[in-house]
C-alpha cells in the first residue's frame, strides 16, 4: 500500500486543499490532514547542480543503451557518459509498462511508483544516482503527466481521467495514443497524487530532477503548483525540463523548454536552405525569455531518433552529423546528446522495443564528440546567449565573447567546399584551434571542405 499525503497547495485558478491517502490497489479516503509527508530521505542529496547555462545532459534510453538493456547498464557505462562531459543524466522512463492496448512504449505508466522489473529494481535505481553522483552528474527522470496506462491502479477514480458525453475514459485529444488514458487536471485529488508521485522519487531515490513529458498538453496551473511543492523540499535543488515550447514554462518554474524551431532550422539548413536563417530562428527564440532560462539544443532524441531518423541520416553522414551537433551546442542553449549519436547510428532506434547500440562504431566521431564538448564545458564564450553573427548562405559562423575567452565558429553546412569570406574586423587576427595545437591567423579567405568546422579560440 502506497502512502499518498499532501500538503496545501495554491494555484492561479482555485484553492485547494486536499490530502488523502492513495493505495496502489484500489485508491481509499484521506486519513490524517494534519500528517507531513511519509518518505525518508534516502542518501546525501547531490550538491553540485550545475548551473542551467553549464548543463551538458546525455539522454538514455534503457533498451538500447546496453544488451542488458537495464539500470546496471547504465551504471556499467558511466565513466563513458562522463568522458564525454555531461554533468546532467536523463533517464527515459523507468516505470513499468500498462499491457492493456499495449504497444510496449515506457510513457505508458502503469504505476508511478514503481521501477519496472525490466530495468532493475528500486536499489538498482539508487545505485545508479549513488553512482553518478560520484562522478559529479546529476540525474533526472522522466515524468509523464498527461496520462496513464489504462490499468493504472488511478483508473480506478473515473473522475481522475478525462470522460467524453457518455462517461468514457478517452485516450489524450488530438492525438492517436490510444495505448494511454487522459488525465482530468480539474481534479485536485489527482493532483494530489501525481505531486506526491513526483515527490517520492527525490525522497527515495534521491534522483536530482525531471523532464517532463508532453508538457504543453498538462495545463500551467499544474506546472507551476507542482514544481512550488518541489522546490519546497528542504535542501534540494532540482533540474526541471518542459518537453514543449509554451513561454509559460518558464514562470511556472522551468529552467528549459525544447528547442522545437532551432531543430527544424538546422535540419532546413543541411537541405539547402540558406544558413543565415539558423542567427534568425535562435533570435527568434530566445525572444523574451527571462534571465537564467535556456533552450534545449538537439540534433536528436529518442523520438526523431525512433520515428524520424538519426543524425546520421538527416545530416547527410558522419561528417554532417558532427557539423550539425557543433551548431547545435555553440550557437546557444543547453546541448542534449542522445545516447547513441556520438558513435553515428544510422538505423532507427527503437524504445518500444530492444535495439542495442553498437558502441565500438566511428571511434574518430566519438574522439571529435569529447574534443567539441571537453572544450564547451570549459569555455565561458561558448555558453554566452549572444554573439556577433557573420553567416553566409554557406557557411554559420559567430563570435563569443565572455569574462575569460573568446570563440569564434566556422561550419560549412554544404557537402562540397565553400570559401568563406573573412570580415574585415577578423582579419589578421591571430587564433588557437581547439582540434590541434597549431595557431591560426586569419587572412581574407578561409576555404572549408564539405562539412568542415572550425572551433577557434584566444
Amino acid at each position: 500500500m502506497n502512502r499518498l499525503i499532501n500538503r496545501l497547495y495554491r494555484s492561479i485558478d482555485f484553492v485547494l486543499c486536499s490530502v488523502l491517502l492513495f493505495s496502489c490497489n484500489n485508491g481509499t479516503a484521506p486519513e490524517n490532514p494534519l500528517e507531513g509527508p511519509a518518505y525518508n530521505q534516502y542518501g546525501t542529496p547531490f550538491v553540485h547542480i550545475p548551473k542551467t547555462k553549464d548543463i551538458i545532459m546525455y539522454e538514455v534510453n534503457l533498451r538500447a543503451f546496453s544488451p542488458s538493456g537495464d539500470l546496471q547498464g547504465v551504471i556499467d557505462r558511466l565513466d563513458k557518459i562522463k568522458a564525454l562531459g555531461v554533468n546532467v543524466l536523463w533517464l527515459m522512463p523507468i516505470h513499468p509498462i500498462g499491457t492493456i492496448h499495449s504497444v510496449n512504449s515506457p510513457y505508458a505508466v502503469k504505476n508511478y511508483k514503481e521501477v519496472n522489473p525490466e530495468f532493475g529494481d528500486l536499489q538498482t535505481l539508487r545505485m545508479l544516482t549513488e553512482q553518478a553522483h560520484n562522478r559529479n552528474i546529476a540525474v533526472i527522470m522522466d515524468w509523464v503527466a498527461n496520462h496513464t496506462a489504462w490499468d493504472n491502479p488511478w483508473i480506478e477514480n473515473k473522475n481522475w481521467y478525462t470522460q467524453d458525453s457518455q462517461g468514457n475514459i478517452v485516450h489524450p485529444a488530438g492525438t492517436d495514443w490510444q495505448d494511454v488514458a487522459d488525465l482530468n487536471y480539474d481534479n485536485a485529488e489527482m493532483r494530489a497524487a501525481m505531486i506526491d508521485a513526483m515527490e517520492y522519487w527525490v525522497y527515495e531515490a534521491n534522483i536530482d530532477g525531471f523532464r517532463c513529458d508532453a508538457a504543453d498538453f498538462v495545463p500551467y496551473d499544474f506546472w507551476q503548483q507542482a514544481l512550488d511543492a518541489l522546490k519546497s523540499i528542504p535542501g534540494r535543488e532540482l533540474i526541471y525540463l518542459a518537453e514543449g515550447g509554451r513561454k509559460d514554462h518558464f514562470s511556472a518554474g522551468f529552467q528549459m523548454n525544447y528547442s522545437w524551431d532551432y531543430y527544424g532550422q538546422l535540419k532546413n539548413i543541411f537541405s539547402g536552405q540558406s544558413a543565415t536563417g539558423l542567427y534568425t530562428t535562435h533570435l527568434s527564440e530566445y525572444q523574451g525569455l527571462p534571465a537564467g532560462k535556456q533552450k534545449l539544443r538537439f540534433t536528436t532524441n529518442h523520438d526523431e531518433s525512433a520515428w524520424d531518423a538519426t543524425p546520421m541520416v538527416l545530416f547527410n553522414g558522419a561528417a554532417g552529423s558532427t557539423a550539425a551537433f557543433v551548431l547545435s551546442t555553440y550557437m546557444g542553449g543547453v546541448p542534449l546528446i542522445y545516447g547513441s549519436q556520438e558513435v553515428g547510428a544510422v538505423a532507427n532506434i527503437p524504445f518500444f522495443s530492444n535495439s542495442t547500440i553498437d558502441w565500438s562504431a566511428n571511434p574518430d566521431m566519438l574522439k571529435a564528440y569529447q574534443t567539441i564538448l571537453g572544450f564547451y564545458s570549459g569555455s565561458d564564450a561558448a555558453k554566452e546567449r549572444t554573439m556577433e553573427n557573420y553567416s553566409n548562405s554557406n557557411v554559420v559562423c559567430f563570435e563569443k565573447t565572455g569574462t575569460q575567452d573568446t570563440v569564434l565558429v566556422m561550419v560549412n553546412v554544404r557537402g562540397s567546399g565553400s570559401n568563406f569570406v573573412v570580415p574585415s574586423q577578423l582579419q589578421n587576427t591571430k587564433w588557437a584551434n581547439v582540434f590541434s595545437v597549431d595557431s591560426l591567423t586569419l587572412s581574407q579567405n578561409v576555404a572549408l571542405d564539405g562539412y568542415a568546422y572550425l572551433i577557434l579560440k584566444k
